[in-house]
């Protein structure tokens, strides 16, 4: 599982030229599945979401997570995450997963992350076609990969 964590000032997502959720002041995360991805990849990716010291404290240090600057968070399924790129220029999505094993490990993602969380997660529609607009603060984009732990 892939997910690009960015800190964000607002970020919203719109289907049909209708904002279907925004948010101020937290996380766009967009999130793309494979194949291998597994319930412990949710569990360690959610834990890691809920702890990252990615906000200024009082000293403009980044040593605040989510929580604790009381953010808000939205979370956009990706398979584009999962590009490779190694041959030609045409993207081959081969190891993003088909939505009926991407789409249940989706909603556990949300459902867990929600749980850890403590307040709804805003979400896109998987599948549809999304636009996502965003103010990015910093700029800061963080990449993490569940199968690269250590």
């Amino acid at each position: 599982m892939r997910i690009l964590i960015q800190r964000v000032l607002t970020a919203s997502v719109s289907i049909n030229n209708n904002v279907h959720y925004q948010i101020n002041n937290g996380l766009l995360i967009f999130v793309g599945i494979e194949d291998a991805d597994t319930t412990e990849d949710i569990d360690w990716l959610c834990k890691k979401i809920i702890q990252l010291r990615i906000f200024d404290d009082e000293n403009n240090v980044m040593n605040k997570s989510v929580l604790d600057i009381d953010g808000e968070i939205l979370l956009i399924s990706q398979f584009t995450l999962h590009a490779s790129t190694k041959k030609g220029n045409r993207p081959s999505y081969i190891r993003a997963s088909k939505p009926e094993i991407a789409i249940p490990l989706y909603e556990c993602f949300r459902s867990k992350l929600k749980a850890l969380f403590g307040k709804e997660i805003g979400t896109g529609v998987f599948g549809a076609d999304m636009k996502v607009s965003l103010i990015n603060d910093g700029p800061v984009s963080i990449w993490i990969d569940s199968k690269n732990r250590e």
